[in-house]
């Protein structure tokens, strides 16, 4: 009982620190698409944008890496899970997370919603190799694959006909999108309590 109790807590505590990586990336994403709607704005020139979402990101996640140093093992831990993954596995997981990133170049004019299939079809495809190869069940990856699916209407709708006229609000709204996607698996990682059955 003492050694399942371990179990948990452990896999708990990795669930907590993935949490707090995903809200990390909801706040830089948030803050960096924030500045540079401002920078836009304002008429900075194109590579100022690029230096601000380096720089959030840098400082944003240097901090989460400082702060959780002692805890890397573990992080490291999970993200090892994969590698055992056959061969066919890893190659459709990551084609799941780099084919609408690729599709980008392609069709500029979709970058929005090609970001959101991205990080949708490439998080749930983890989560659900995760359970069949790793017998993991990380629902909060869930939770982001779904929610980045499931807001693609909601981004449709803004860039269309709510911002029609106003492209830069609806590329905005649309990257704030994908923070609420990994705000919403992180909140439920950090504060999910695992239940001993």
């Amino acid at each position: 009982m003492l050694a399942k109790l371990g179990d948990v807590e452990s896999t708990y505590e990795i669930r907590r620190i993935f949490g707090f990586l995903f809200i990390c990336v909801a706040i830089a994403v948030a803050i960096s698409s924030i500045t540079s709607e401002i920078l836009f704005l304002n008429n900075y020139s194109g590579y100022t944008h690029g230096l601000v979402w380096f720089g959030i990101f840098g400082l944003i996640f240097g901090y989460y890496f400082l702060h959780f140093k002692e805890k890397l093992s573990l992080i490291r831990n999970r993200m090892k899970n994969s590698l055992t993954w056959p061969l066919y596995v890893k190659i459709l997981n990551g084609f799941c997370w780099a084919m609408p990133f690729v599709l980008i170049g392609i069709f500029p004019q979709y970058l929005q919603y090609l970001i959101l299939i991205g990080i949708g079809l490439g998080n749930l495809s983890t989560y659900f190799f995760m359970i069949f190869f790793s017998k993991q069940k990380n629902n909060e990856q869930f939770l982001i694959g779904l929610t980045a699916l499931l807001v693609i209407p909601l981004a449709i709708v803004i860039d269309t006909s709510i911002f029609e006229s106003k492209q830069n609000i609806a590329i905005l709204l649309s990257r704030l999108l994908i923070s609420v996607s990994y705000f919403t698996g992180g909140i439920y990682a950090i504060f999910y309590k695992i239940k001993l059955s």
